[in-house]
């Protein structure tokens, strides 16, 4: 049975780099696409282990002590007390052997992706349409990874067991050890006929949609989890699981805090001084809002239960409108001597400033912010 170092065509002291140019030498030999033979398929995929195991420091370490990447270097609690002496035992003597040969037939992987709607959409729900890349079992050899009409055959080299045996020299003299069979990748079994369209995986790489249901409520930082709907797996395995993490944007006019919205509202003096009644464009269609006469800035109208909804039901938040009283800064004669008289009238001709004292609007600002004394 030939070693990794064989099967590259390097020595065992080879340098990573004279290990990267022998693969790549012999990975363009091989290509099923430049050398179509029924064998080739099967000596690529045996020449791309071997690299995989030589290529990592880690791998290649336990695989020059053990003689099998999957070995372990001792550690642990298995072994019936022993540790990893039980475990050296257990790798000499043949009781990887129970393992069996591996399963083509594996679970994909779960996949996160962020879907990013509108402060609208979080508020009422929507459906949002999701445009991803990911595998899909391959439709011409149905998951099977074999061509139509051809199915896997056992290896020869392992029998169907997924591992073999070889003698390897240790500090107990020469043992037998347990690895995995190159030829057929712990599978027991070879594809002499690989699927074309998917190269043997069954399965392929495709941009599809899915349909995703948001509900109201949703907020950034959100997961919502479709089970079933990641990645398919290897060899027509299951599909994992799908997470969309929501990332609602920020809106020009309304802000989210908890579950309700913040907006401001700027109205002219005379408008916060006489009084007024305004329409206003919500995410509930046009409202009504009735600004009282004297009403000042920082001054907050609630509309209430027009907010954003809890997410799992209940009550809605409210809608907090903010007023800020806008003072002109450009006025003509005419206003000047308007503002002039009503000055006048309201003996604020001479008007002194002064503190306002606790309770004002000052400390009304403070409270919103947290700053309490």
């Amino acid at each position: 049975m030939s070693s990794h170092y064989e099967t590259l065509g390097v020595t065992r002291d080879a340098s990573a780099e004279e290990i990267k140019k022998a693969y790549r030498k012999l990975a363009r030999k091989l290509h099923p696409d430049v050398n179509p033979g029924q064998d080739v398929a099967d000596q690529f995929k045996a020449v791309t282990h071997a690299y995989e195991v030589l290529s990592d420091p880690q791998k290649r370490q336990v695989y020059d002590t053990t003689g099998n990447e999957n070995g372990t270097a001792g550690g642990g609690g298995g072994g019936g007390g022993f540790g990893g002496f039980g475990d050296i035992f257990e790798q000499f003597f043949g009781g990887g052997q129970a393992q069996g040969p591996a399963s083509r037939t594996q679970r994909g992987r779960d996949a996160l992706v962020t879907a990013s709607i509108e402060l609208k959409d979080a508020v009422q729900g929507t459906v949002y349409t999701l445009d991803i890349e990911t595998a899909v079992t391959c439709t011409v050899c149905n998951g099977s990874c074999c061509q139509p009409g051809t199915s896997p055959e056992t290896c020869t080299i392992c029998h169907g067991q997924g591992q073999v045996q070889r003698p390897v020299r240790s500090f107990l003299g020469q043992m037998m050890t347990v690895e995995t069979c190159s030829a057929c990748r712990g599978f027991g079994t070879t594809l002499p006929n690989p699927c074309n369209e998917c190269m043997g995986q069954g399965r392929v790489r495709e941009r599809v949609s899915k349909q995703l249901k948001v509900p109201a409520g949703v907020a950034t930082g959100t997961r919502i989890h479709l089970a079933g709907q990641g990645e398919a797996g290897p060899g027509g395995g299951p599909a994992g699981d799908l997470y969309v993490e929501i990332n609602v944007k920020r809106h020009a006019v309304f802000e989210r805090e908890g579950n309700d919205l913040h907006a401001t509202l700027r109205i002219p003096m005379t408008a916060a001084a006489l009084g007024t009644e305004l329409k206003l464009d919500t995410f509930d269609g046009e409202q009504e809002i009735r600004i009282e006469a004297g009403t000042q800035s920082s001054d907050t109208v609630k509309l209430s239960q027009l907010g954003v909804p809890r997410l799992r039901g209940g009550a809605r938040g409210d809608l907090l409108v903010h007023v800020h009283v806008e003072t002109p800064t450009k006025i003509d004669a005419e206003q000047r001597e308007l503002l002039e008289r009503l000055a006048s009238l309201r003996d604020e001709e001479f008007a002194e400033g002064r503190l306002a004292e606790r309770g004002g609007v000052f400390s009304r600002l403070r409270d919103k912010l947290g700053h309490r004394a």
